[in-house]
């Protein structure tokens, strides 16, 4: 049974590695909202359970990988979200405590992990999150748009509508 999950495994991952660009987007504004951040100096990171080895393609499909200093895949920690080892691996790395990390998610998962590993958490109403409302995860604060980041932080509110392909 063990070999047969070891070959399925490795045909998902051909498969999907494949596939994985097809049909993938980025919700509107999240490019610009990106580069203000960084633009501000705020150093970004990137957490996601999708595995490792397809993470920086795909960053680089959507034209968003040169916004993130740190970038966490499902392999590249034993605990993937909801469990906080992901959150304090780029708190490691960026050499701050959690507490100073502002954790944007869209599902329950992202939610749970920024409770556990003691980070302040945004929940954004869109994405996938299992098709329940992101409020019962109760992030500290909700938006409906990414960019309705910016005006807390002291920068111009994006109007920018941007995918994929711009």
């Amino acid at each position: 049974a063990e070999e047969q999950v070891r070959i399925l495994r490795k045909l998902f991952d051909r498969y999907y590695g494949e596939v994985a660009e097809e049909g993938t987007f980025l919700f509107p504004h999240v490019a610009d909202t990106l580069g203000a951040l960084q633009a501000k100096g705020l150093p970004l990171g990137l957490v996601t359970n999708k595995p490792t080895p397809f993470v920086a393609p795909l960053l680089e499909a959507l034209d968003i990988a040169k916004y993130f200093s740190v970038v966490i895949g499902g392999d590249d920690v034993q605990n993937k979200k909801p469990h906080p080892d992901p959150l304090l691996l780029v708190a490691e790395r960026m050499g701050i405590a959690p507490q100073q990390m502002l954790f944007v998610g869209d599902s329950r998962n992202d939610i749970q992990a920024a409770k556990a590993a003691g980070c302040p958490s945004v929940g954004l109403t869109y994405g996938y999150n299992y098709g329940e409302a992101i409020d019962l995860s109760q992030p500290d604060v909700i938006y409906q748009s990414i960019n309705d980041l910016l005006p807390a932080l002291g920068l111009p509110h994006s109007e920018n509508q941007e995918s994929k392909n711009d």
